[in-house]
């Protein structure tokens, strides 16, 4: 008797930070990985994964002739500056997609909905109040999607999680908080008495596969990825333990440092980079966690990675004591 052929992913945008942890993280649980690429792949693809290098608006021919995926996870995520015009166009193109070829989509959510009134504890029922161009856009995307699934045209699961870490650069961490940990420094962008949410990204690769392989799934569906949801101050206390047990903890006393938000919100004017981040700067002030029990009663097998050992494995992945960087662009939450 043969054996059942394993559940096939596409990942959208397979060498991006979520997009390679996805492929990292489905691979490992047996699935067969389709992985979307515009070049080769990139370092930590796994071997197993077969590459599929086309357009998005073309990537439905290049999949002809294999099994069609019953999961497309959506791993695009454009650059910063230009998200508030791509994004919305590139997700439905990836909705598109995913319902030609009859799968269910998976799209990463963020906290962008919920404004800057969002309560502390936020749970799949908390009302959309965005504040924000970028929070408008991330509403429309998850609207779109009820509006699909209620016409019976697709299926969709969006699985919200704060700010991601870990798995690649480009995160707050690597950017701004351990940018300097070479040299003793650590900078934190926010309040350090406020509660933030944090993503690990092998984590919450993790859950994504977990929620895929669920078979009581609803047409349209949210999950919250609790996370670590810490303040500023014990994640920082959290980034010196880690840093410590790497050798990287400076001879005297630890510097800190902040964000100077208003000359950012100054030099926005000039510089479109500090503009964008200068407007989603309330989620460094407003303290909120994201609620978790519905995933954690559904797929009960997930388990977090202890704060100390995710931001340990971060930071030595980074090599971040010898590492030069580029100025701050952290996007990893759009």
């Amino acid at each position: 008797m043969s054996q059942a052929s394993p559940p096939t992913v596409l990942v959208l945008g397979a060498n991006g930070r979520l997009g390679l942890a996805a492929a990292q993280a489905f691979a490992a649980a047996g699935w067969r990985v389709l992985a979307h690429v515009r070049r080769g792949a990139a370092a930590g693809m796994p071997a197993a994964a077969e590459l599929v290098r086309a357009p998005l608006e073309s990537l439905a021919e290049a999949l002809a002739g294999r099994p069609p995926p019953s999961v497309v996870v959506h791993g695009i995520n454009p650059v910063y500056t230009r998200w508030d015009e791509e994004a919305l166009p590139a997700a439905r193109t990836a909705m598109d997609l995913a319902e030609r070829l009859g799968g269910r989509f998976m799209l990463p959510g963020n906290v962008y909905n919920f404004g800057a009134a969002m309560p502390a504890l936020i749970d799949e029922q908390t009302p959309h109040r965005p504040s924000t161009a970028k929070g408008r856009l991330r509403t429309e995307m998850e609207d779109e999607l009820v509006r699909r699934a209620r016409a019976g045209r697709l299926r969709s699961t969006v699985v919200t999680a704060g700010d991601f870490f870990g798995s690649g650069t480009g995160s707050w961490l690597d950017e701004v908080i351990a940018k300097s940990v070479g040299q003793g420094k650590l900078v934190y962008p926010g309040a350090l008495d406020v509660m933030h949410a944090w993503a690990y990204l092998p984590d919450l690769a993790r859950a994504f596969v977990a929620v895929a392989s669920l078979g009581d799934l609803q047409a349209f569906e949210r999950f919250h990825f609790a996370g670590h949801a810490v303040t500023g101050g014990q994640f920082i206390a959290a980034t010196e333990r880690a840093a410590a047990s790497l050798g990287l903890a400076p001879q005297r006393s630890w510097r800190h440092g902040t964000m100077p938000w208003p000359l950012i919100r100054s030099l926005g004017v000039f510089v479109a980079l500090w503009r964008e981040l200068a407007r989603m700067s309330y989620l460094w002030h407003v303290p909120h966690a994201l609620d978790g029990r519905k995933l954690a009663g559904r797929c009960p097998h997930l388990k977090a990675t202890p704060l100390d050992v995710a931001l340990a494995t971060s930071l030595r992945d980074l090599r971040l004591a010898t590492a030069q960087h580029s100025p701050a662009s952290p996007t990893a939450a759009a």
